[in-house]
């Protein structure tokens, strides 16, 4: 059977609405006889293999004239490759760079089920990639990869409006980063490819931008599907904020320090600390509500040390410590400094003020990340001069149920935070009795260590001045016996000891 569809394929030449059904039938059939042969009977495979119909694939798609065949090609060949078990057949699914002609062929995806097959297909690859399936997926030059369509042509769709798009294209780039090849790892760190990580933080910022909106909006009029569109948006932030975790747990340093700089400097100091500011006006009061929440997922799910010392060290300064350098406004003017902002341009001359009377602040950072303290301002136009510590506090003691909630579940969050170093929770004044047990016994012992070093340098010098008295004494004792020798051999004698 797979010789006569083989035979019959070959011999096609056009193919048109008259001739299309048996070419899409001949398809799927030969998808099931390869992957029953490869399971039972090797042979199917070997003939598979001789007579390279993955290049007729090929050849039939470049005649086609009707989307109904690239759509069964596409999954003709992603139901091969899942299925086929032995290493011996990816390897010759993967060669002749036939994968890296389908990934880069253009097909009309303006029909969408077309682009819903091809991201399965490119899923179906990267579910098989290891170090040694890889190489033949990529380009190289001088040991270097130079060009690598799967990853490229994935991450085309890394924001498409379809979650179903967007959920496939995420597990294409997981199984490429946990593959940990050096050499692709460079290449994914490497510009443009970067721009990625940036764009990915921008997407979910809009995101966050998107729920504020919600939320404020159902706090002004409720309606009766407001809490299943809320939520529906809660889970698509926090699958973000999982996929950030898993692109982290793959172990690529550079990418930790994209995805960290990336979350600091669009999300969490332009946007969600300065929304913590105390107003009085209602309307602004959802973007306080959104911050606490999305401070509690991102410390909770995002597993990053940097990260997270650097948002609990920042809650040592106030507000103004946030507006940035570049073009830094205030009085709310500028959109991204906080969820909210006034609609009224500020004052020039006030502006100028503010300038020349900003000062820098020193933001605690750790060195093995790319943000830089410099590029953080300290405005000294603003009334408030509270620390977003204080302010915490002060929505857990005078703040309404929603903001008492949102400000104990951050501290709360931070408790449970393994990535952040005792000394910030001691700063903020929440670490647990148990652990203050233990600094202050270690406190203790410190201020211990110079009289117990004291004491033991006292007696060193004891027993130091005792041995010497010693040694002196025996001294004492030999030049004595020497001398009475001596008058007993008398003088000019030799004598020996």
């Amino acid at each position: 059977m797979l010789r006569y569809l083989t035979d019959q394929l070959t011999k096609v030449q056009i193919v048109n609405e008259v001739n299309k059904d048996f070419v899409i039938e001949a398809l799927r059939s030969i998808a099931e006889l390869i992957t029953y042969g490869d399971q039972h009977d090797t042979s199917f495979f070997e003939f598979f293999m001789e007579k390279q119909v993955v290049g007729e694939f090929v050849r039939i798609l470049k005649l086609s004239r009707t989307v109904s065949i690239p759509l069964q090609l596409l999954q003709t060949v992603s139901i091969m490759i899942q299925n086929l078990k032995s290493e011996h057949a990816i390897y010759y699914m993967f060669s002749n760079e036939h994968m890296n002609y389908l990934i880069t062929y253009s097909f009309d995806f303006r029909n969408e089920e077309l682009l819903s097959y091809y991201i399965s297909f490119l899923r179906a690859i990267s579910g098989k990639l290891n170090k040694n399936t890889i190489s033949l997926l990529v380009k190289t030059c001088n040991d270097e990869v130079v060009s690598f369509p799967l990853y490229v042509e994935a991450i085309r769709y890394a924001f498409h409006e379809e979650n179903m798009v967007r959920t496939a294209v995420r597990a294409v780039t997981l199984n490429v980063y946990h593959v940990g090849d050096d050499s692709v790892n460079r290449y994914i760190t490497s510009a443009p490819h970067t721009d990625y990580f940036s764009n990915l933080i921008s997407f979910f910022r809009k995101q966050c931008m998107d729920l504020n909106r919600l939320v404020s909006e159902t706090l002004r009029n409720p309606g009766p599907d407001s809490s299943s569109i809320i939520n529906a948006a809660v889970d698509d932030i926090e699958d973000n904020l999982y996929y950030f975790s898993d692109v982290v747990s793959a172990g690529i340093p550079d990418v930790g320090r994209l995805i960290t700089d990336s979350i600091l400097m669009l999300l969490i100091f332009p946007i969600l600390l300065p929304s913590l500011r105390i107003v009085a006006v209602s309307d602004m009061q959802s973007g306080v509500v959104t911050s606490l929440y999305l401070l509690c997922c991102i410390l909770r799910i995002v597993k990053i040390k940097d990260l997270a010392n650097t948002i609990v060290a920042a809650l040592f300064y106030p507000l103004e410590a946030f507006a940035k350098c570049s073009g830094g406004k205030v009085n709310g003017y500028i959109s991204d400094r906080g969820f909210t902002s006034e609609s009224h341009r500020p004052d020039n001359d006030n502006l100028a003020k503010c300038s020349a009377e900003g000062l820098m602040v020193d933001v605690p950072y750790s060195s093995s990340s790319g943000f830089h303290p410099e590029s953080v301002m300290l405005n000294n136009c603003s009334s408030s001069n509270l620390a977003l510590s204080e302010v915490l506090l002060a929505y857990v003691t005078n703040g309404d149920d929603l903001q008492v909630l949102g400000s104990l579940s951050v501290l709360a969050t931070l408790l449970q935070t393994k990535e952040l170093d005792e000394s910030m929770l001691d700063g903020l004044g929440i670490l647990p009795q148990r652990k203050q047990h233990k600094k202050q016994l270690l406190v203790g012992f410190l201020l211990l260590i110079p009289r117990v070093l004291q004491q033991i340098l006292l007696q060193l010098w004891v027993l130091e001045k005792a041995s010497f008295k010693a040694l002196r004494s025996r001294e004492e004792s030999v030049l004595v016996d020497r001398t009475k020798k001596r008058g007993a051999f008398g003088d000019g004698q030799e004598w020996k000891i």
